[in-house]
Order: C-alpha cells, then structure tokens, then sequence
C-alpha cells in the first residue's frame, strides 16, 4: 500500500471516531439545543463537512439523526399519555410544535396526538420493551411511506 493511501485511510478512521463521538452525542443530549454548527465545533469540522461525512458514515444528515431520536423518545413519552403533546414536544428538544408534527408524521405516519390515542389503547397489554420495539419509526421512511404504522 502506497504511503498515501495509507495516510488517507488512517485520515478516514480518525474522521469515524469523530462521527461516532458526534453520533454519541446526539444520542446523549437529543434534548438539548443542538445545531450542526455546535456538533461541528466540537470535533473540529466545519459544519458541511461534518453533514457530508456524516450522512456518508450513517445514511442520513445529522440533523435528521437528530429528530428521529427526539422522535423516538416522543414515542414513548406519548404511550404513556401523562403529557400532553405539546409538554412531549418541548421535553424532546423541539421548540416548534409545528415542526414537531410535521416531522413525526413524517416518520411515524400518523400525527402525534393520534399516535396518542391509538397508542395508549393498543399497547396496553405489551411489555414495555417490546412495545418500544414494535413502534420505533424507521429513519428515512419518508419515501417508502404507504399509511399510518402503529404496531
């Protein structure tokens, strides 16, 4: 192997422990006021460079990362029914309602005051693992979208 490709692959596995960390960190503090530009500042990245690597690395742009982890967590919040939507809204780290359903019913297919309703009925009955299993959105579903998915 040429010394540089070799440098290059090495660059290529210090930026993948980069992303992780990033990826970490989303995971970590979904509910925080997160932007690409702050995630970028903390590993060095300019903030498109850290967008394209990181969709190259994980499929998706790390703002949608993002809210599909506040989507995930709204999830579960939501089947338990002790707050109201917008309260779930604000708990994930959303500050806009509307952006928030917007982005729900994008992922789940159903918006989040009725994956309330249905949700609440119909995982009654589930283990609280398996119901998080069986309703976890699906990142990048928007395309594949055919109606509402509950369980």
């Amino acid at each position: 192997m040429a010394k540089a490709e070799m440098q290059s692959l090495e660059q290529h596995l210090r930026d993948l422990v980069l992303l992780r960390g990033v990826r970490d960190r989303i995971d970590r503090e979904y509910a925080q006021p997160l932007d690409v530009e702050a995630l970028a500042r903390g590993v060095n990245m300019s903030a498109g460079h850290l967008s394209r690597q990181f969709r190259l690395a994980y499929g998706e742009p790390p703002y949608s990362y993002l809210m599909t982890r506040r989507i995930e967590r709204a999830m579960a919040m939501l089947r338990h029914g002790y707050l109201s939507v917008t309260e779930v809204c604000m708990e994930v780290g959303c500050s806009s309602l509307g952006t928030f359903s917007t982005r729900f019913t994008q992922l789940v297919g159903m918006s989040p005051s009725s994956y309330q309703r249905l949700s609440t009925h119909m995982a009654a009955g589930l283990a609280p693992c398996v119901a998080k299993q069986v309703t976890k959105p699906v990142r990048n579903r928007e395309a594949q979208m055919r109606g509402p998915r509950v369980f």
